[in-house]
């Protein structure tokens, strides 16, 4: 956490006020407070005392913040209100739209644009300045027949820029989504009266019955089954929203039935792997995410995915894998353990899965470049790359799982890191 400078508190101050008025910013920011839990966080402050800043930080945290996801949010509207004396023009200056120059926009801090809001709560954006004359500006008119609707903006809207309105919207969005796939071709035959293969053990059987008499030959043909679905998600500190939303996604998919998965195995990886297959289970999302969440205890922590690839490799392969499973790889692929190791674990895992489709926030930028060490140790052993940061991109999830041939964008990737 940043250390800032202290700022004098009036003698006269209404400290007590206060904290009401910041847990309602909380509330209105997404965090479940209500009176108890202010009046707990009074009864907190006054048995603590207010002589360090530091106190009355993890005083309020201890209080107001249950979940890991609740920290971000929580930081930026403690460091906007309590800390930083000019957070009102802060504050306005995200509620204003944004105006793309020459040079490229500056991505604003995780959470920053819902504690804005929270703290604004129908506060307006200044207007901008007017010349000194009193001249009506020209009036302009625009035409928006073809612009883009609100739902086509937020399915294109990164995850980490969204408020908490549009967070909401986009968890119903992801609650309606599917994941079609193609059922897989056996070696096994099963009756079937358009088979190309005759079934001459079952039309003798028919004889027999009918006197010896063969007045039908049964036919049989491959049967087929549907295969599993088994997700990696990274549920590091850079991963945190994303990891979130991706789960809401999986949710939907794991309880939606008749589209085809036979089962949706999911895992929790940052420090350590956790399977929270069960939890998700759970018809009531919240209650899913809230289970899962406490048995994660690595939540917005460091990221080892070497170390979590090779426990999955020897504990979980064997069980999820077989039959033909699809894993979808969720992270960024910062990692600081041994390359040589996340190579082998990564290409075990290709070995052992019919696809490897890694998701990957960072993809969304222009820019991006396989340059950290973990993702060019990654990048040769999946088979489809794809980005992972907003609706659409896991709506597009369902074409790389159906086409065979789809590899994203790893050729592209896989030619910078020859050249």
């Amino acid at each position: 956490m940043a250390r800032y400078a202290d700022i004098p508190i009036p003698e006269n101050g209404k400290l007590l006020d206060n904290i009401t008025h910041f847990a309602r910013a909380l509330r209105r920011a997404g965090l479940p407070i209500g009176p108890g839990r202010v009046r707990l966080a009074i009864q907190a402050v006054a048995a603590a005392g207010f002589d360090r800043k530091a106190d009355f930080y993890w005083t309020l945290h201890a209080v107001f913040v249950n979940r890991p996801e609740e920290r971000q949010v929580f930081n930026q509207i403690f460091r906007l209100y309590w800390r930083d004396p000019r957070y009102l023009d802060h504050m306005m200056s995200l509620m204003l739209p944004a105006i793309r120059g020459v040079s490229e926009e500056k991505a604003a801090d995780a959470a920053a644009k819902r504690a804005a809001e929270a703290l604004l709560d129908g506060a307006q954006a200044p207007e901008s300045p007017q010349s000194g004359d009193d001249s009506q500006p020209p009036e302009i008119q625009i035409d928006a027949s073809h612009t883009a609707s609100a739902d086509e903006r937020l399915r294109h809207l990164d995850f980490e820029q969204m408020s908490t309105q549009e967070v909401a919207a986009a968890k119903r969005m992801l609650a309606q989504l599917s994941l079609p796939v193609k059922p897989l071709a056996t070696r096994r035959l099963r009756p079937s009266p358009m088979g190309r293969t005759p079934d001459w053990r079952a039309s003798m059987r028919a004889a027999l019955r009918q006197g010896g008499e063969m007045t039908r030959i049964y036919r049989r043909a491959p049967a087929t089954r549907w295969p599993a679905l088994v997700v990696l998600c990274d549920i590091s500190g850079s991963m945190s929203q994303y990891s979130r939303m991706v789960l809401h996604f999986v949710h939907a998919v794991a309880n939606q039935r008749g589209q085809g998965w036979a089962k949706v195995h999911t895992f929790t990886f940052g420090t350590r792997l956790t399977n929270i297959t069960h939890h998700l289970r759970s018809r009531d999302v919240d209650a899913a995410l809230n289970a899962a969440g406490a048995q994660a205890q690595d939540w917005q922590g460091g990221t080892r995915i070497g170390q979590c690839l090779r426990s999955f490799n020897v504990d979980w392969s064997r069980r999820v894998l077989g039959q033909g499973a699809v894993v979808v790889l969720i992270s960024d692929g910062l990692d600081r353990d041994d390359p040589a190791l996340l190579a082998r674990e990564m290409q075990r895992l290709n070995l052992s899965s019919r696809r490897l489709i890694w998701l990957n926030p960072l993809l969304r930028w222009d820019s991006f470049a396989p340059r950290a060490r973990g993702i060019r140790a990654m990048l040769p052993h999946v088979d489809s790359f794809r980005a992972g940061h907003c609706v659409a991109s896991l709506d597009a999830l369902a074409r790389a799982i159906s086409d065979a041939h789809d590899s994203g964008e790893k050729a592209r990737l896989m030619a910078m890191l020859k050249d």
